[in-house]
């Protein structure tokens, strides 16, 4: 496979965290994106909704909207990932979790697709704190995780969506490889905290609680039980102090250091994420 950019790219999840990020990398970079979400009718419940969405495309960024690790993730990506191998689109590109044990069944439904692929195994996002769960408690003044004092080296999902794309355009170099992504440095989720105060001029408070104890509280937020079961599993397993280590993957694939959680933390207050 030679180096392509007349390439078309098949984005799933084009208005999400990482999804959203990969499509404007991907156009920066001179590809054809065409987004694969309800709006446009793709669906990932909905094995009718493939085809349209894959034929005729070079390659694909798969992110399933559930965890990496659930079973139904693992069943839809094997799924897709087969199909688009059928339609001739070979070159899929999926992002896992760094350390995540119960995502690499859907890994490996992935690589049993006969696909040329890649998988990113993804520390935790620091968008995390501006655009998802996180989010309301700290417009509340209060983080409560089940984070305890482990460290973790926070990604920002934008270098996610450039090493997809550096990934993509650079031949057979990373098919069959999985990249392993982290963030410059570690930080506990309370350090993490206190950088969004001191970019935020507010004083915010991180409290840390047991993965059950979180469990509860999606319970009830109305959560789905078997998703909340399988949340705990994660948290219990994944904040363990495992990804309390550096990895060089953006450095390889990008050449450059990644983004620094506090660049990250100016950015986000400067636009008014975090007021309450």
């Amino acid at each position: 496979m030679t180096r392509k950019t007349d390439m078309t790219v098949v984005v799933t999840g084009a208005s999400g965290r990482t999804g959203s990020r990969v499509a404007r990398a991907a156009q920066a970079a001179g590809l054809t994106v065409r987004p694969a979400t309800r709006a446009q009718g793709f669906d990932w419940a909905d094995r009718s909704t493939w085809a349209q969405a894959l034929r005729g495309a070079d390659a694909a960024y798969l992110v399933h909207p559930g965890d990496v690790g659930s079973a139904a993730a693992t069943r839809a990506v094997g799924l897709l990932a087969h199909e688009a191998v059928s339609l001739g689109v070979r070159r899929l590109v999926l992002l896992s979790a760094r350390g995540e044990e119960q995502a690499r069944p859907t890994e490996e439904a992935l690589r049993e697709s006969a696909a040329d692929w890649t998988v990113v195994q993804a520390a935790w996002f620091m968008q995390n704190f501006s655009e998802g769960p996180l989010v309301e408690g700290l417009r509340l003044g209060e983080l409560v995780f089940p984070g305890g004092e482990v460290r973790e080296p926070f990604i920002d999902v934008r270098d996610i969506a450039d090493v997809v794309v550096a990934v993509l355009l650079a031949g057979d170099r990373y098919v069959g490889k999985a990249v392993d992504v982290s963030g410059p440095r570690l930080l506990t989720f309370g350090e993490a905290v206190a950088e969004v105060a001191k970019a935020a001029g507010r004083e915010l408070a991180y409290r840390p609680v047991s993965a059950r104890e979180y469990g509860a509280h999606l319970a009830g937020l109305g959560v789905p039980d078997e998703e909340v079961e399988l949340l705990v599993e994660v948290f219990e397993t994944l904040l363990d102090g495992r990804n309390a280590h550096l990895s060089d993957g953006v450095q390889r694939v990008l050449g450059r250091e990644p983004r620094d959680f506090a660049d990250f933390a100016a950015e986000a207050a400067a636009a008014g994420t975090w007021r309450p």
